[in-house]
């Protein structure tokens, strides 16, 4: 599974898993030239991880990790902050890392390597293939966390979260299995609440205002995060509970 370069140099991810142009989860999958060890994990490392959604899917998602008690899905980790975070605070659970843009999968490898992390494996692709790919009640957990807002109208419907996609997470997620998301643009942490509750599948957890002002216990803030709360965004938190 060895990666490319186009024609300016810059590296790409291989094909096998690249969203599809009219999926759902819409993203850059070229940027910053790779450093050659980036590189070389993208050529060996990655294929050991990978999964691999042009197979059927397996009956149990644990099959794909060693020992693991549950599972957990990251869509769009960005440069992995939390999602390694995770990965090393709950080893006993098995995550899953959706992400298209090649310097975020270059960046979540090294720290699986310097780390020696073992209860992680991803996905370079449309995060809503993978859901409609894995088995129902299959995943514990499910987090989106500041993804592109897409804030122009007509791109509304290059957002994640849609109708559809709630539906599919719905299908994945274990009863009581939660749905979180965070976002610093209030349009889109608007949008995803009315999508989820008009869901008969979800429930929002918040009980006071706290409860979407402030992270959820354990969060770790990731570096963007920690740039939009420096310019003065403030995020907002949702969690959601699949009913049943």
């Amino acid at each position: 599974m060895a990666g490319s370069h186009d024609a300016t140099g810059r590296h790409a991810l291989p094909e096998r898993g690249a969203p599809h142009p009219h999926g759902s989860f819409f993203g850059r999958r070229k940027g910053h030239r790779l450093r050659a060890h980036q590189t070389d994990l993208i050529e060996h490392l990655l294929p050991c991880l990978a999964l691999d959604i042009g197979a059927a899917s397996p009956p149990d998602l644990s099959g794909l990790f060693n020992g693991v008690e549950e599972i957990r899905l990251e869509i769009g980790f960005g440069g992995g902050e939390h999602l390694i975070a995770e990965a090393r605070a709950f080893p006993n659970s098995g995550f899953i890392g959706c992400e298209p843009y090649v310097n975020g999968m270059a960046k979540i490898l090294t720290q699986i390597e310097v780390h020696d992390i073992g209860n992680i494996r991803l996905f370079a692709g449309d995060a809503a293939e993978l859901l409609a790919w894995a088995p129902p009640l299959s995943l514990k957990r499910i987090d989106l966390i500041h993804p592109d807002p897409w804030p122009k109208r007509r791109h509304w419907k290059r957002r994640f979260v849609q109708d559809s996609t709630v539906t599919a997470m719905a299908r994945v997620l274990k009863p009581g299995g939660e749905f979180r998301f965070v976002s610093d643009i209030d349009d889109y942490s608007a949008w995803t609440l009315a999508h989820v509750l008009r869901s008969p599948d979800f429930i929002w957890m918040a009980e006071r205002a706290s409860d979407w002002r402030q992270p959820w216990a354990g969060y770790t803030m990731t570096r963007y995060g920690g740039k939009a709360e420096r310019e003065g965004r403030h995020a907002t938190y949702l969690q959601f509970r699949k009913q049943g």
